[in-house]
């Protein structure tokens, strides 16, 4: 079985896949965007999504069964085809370019998801005043959504921008989000084999880190009795700001230097 065999990468990506679990089980609001931005810091991020991918994919089965049928099906019915136009985007997007300007989106999200968490919730807050129903502009979000996920695996926040205003119960929210990733990972399978990314190297990365999954998935779900979550999303979000801007700062020196 081929794999990556680096002491660094593992170090890096042990704990970005906890964190991803830890998000893939309803606490982490969307923090699974640190883990293409960790692992990105061993190695090109192209091959970062690609390892990343079945995992999530793994994780997904966990979040459909926990959550099974909590789902607002108006809204997926609505978001699923924005969804499929973002990752198509994405997927003829992606071959054209460097691994230097996917460094420099990845990074550039992972500054924005920062500033979202920071400020986002008191617009959020204003807009969950009146509360609002699933409408159109659920496929222009999930659109969005598509394309980031496709790129980084980021797809959280254009989604919360659009659900959380609804004020819907937190169960039916949390479904909601389950699902709908669950059809875009494994929607994004298709235009990643095609492109070449998961080859057996990848593969094989990936299954040495699946033993790791059921231990986020059980952090997320025991989550409150375990650790503050306040002093978690400070962890995260320095992390993820250092990540940003060393991705920020290697994409622009590698476009610049080339």
């Amino acid at each position: 079985m081929e794999f990556i065999a680096a002491p660094l990468f593992y170090a890096l990506a042990v704990p970005a896949v906890i964190i991803a679990g830890i998000s893939k089980a309803g606490i982490g609001g969307g923090l699974g965007i640190v883990a293409v931005p960790l692992m990105t810091l061993a190695i090109s991020p192209v091959q970062a999504a690609a390892i990343l991918l079945p995992i999530l994919c793994l994780m997904d089965l966990f979040g459909l069964y926990a959550y099974r049928g909590t789902w607002d099906r108006r809204n997926i019915v609505l978001m699923l085809p924005g969804a499929l136009v973002g990752i198509v985007v994405g997927a003829l997007a992606f071959r054209y370019l460097s691994d230097d300007v996917v460094r420099l989106i990845v990074g550039t999200v992972a500054l924005a998801f920062v500033l979202y968490r920071v400020v986002g919730d008191v617009i959020l807050r204003r807009a969950s005043a009146q509360p609002r129903t699933a409408g159109p502009r659920g496929m222009f979000w999930a659109g969005l959504s598509g394309f980031t996920s496709f790129v980084a695996h980021a797809g959280a926040p254009p989604i919360q921008v659009y659900l959380l205003p609804q004020r819907m119960d937190k169960t039916v929210y949390v479904g909601t989000m389950t699902l709908f990733f669950a059809a875009v990972n494994y929607t994004k399978l298709i235009p990643y084999g095609l492109l070449g990314q998961l080859s057996a190297n990848n593969l094989g990365t990936a299954l040495m880190l699946a033993p790791v999954v059921p231990i986020g998935i059980w952090l997320g779900l025991r989550f409150h009795r375990m650790l503050s979550e306040a002093l978690f999303y400070r962890v995260v979000f320095g992390i993820l700001t250092l990540t940003g801007l060393r991705l920020i700062w290697k994409g622009l020196d590698g476009m610049i230097g080339g």
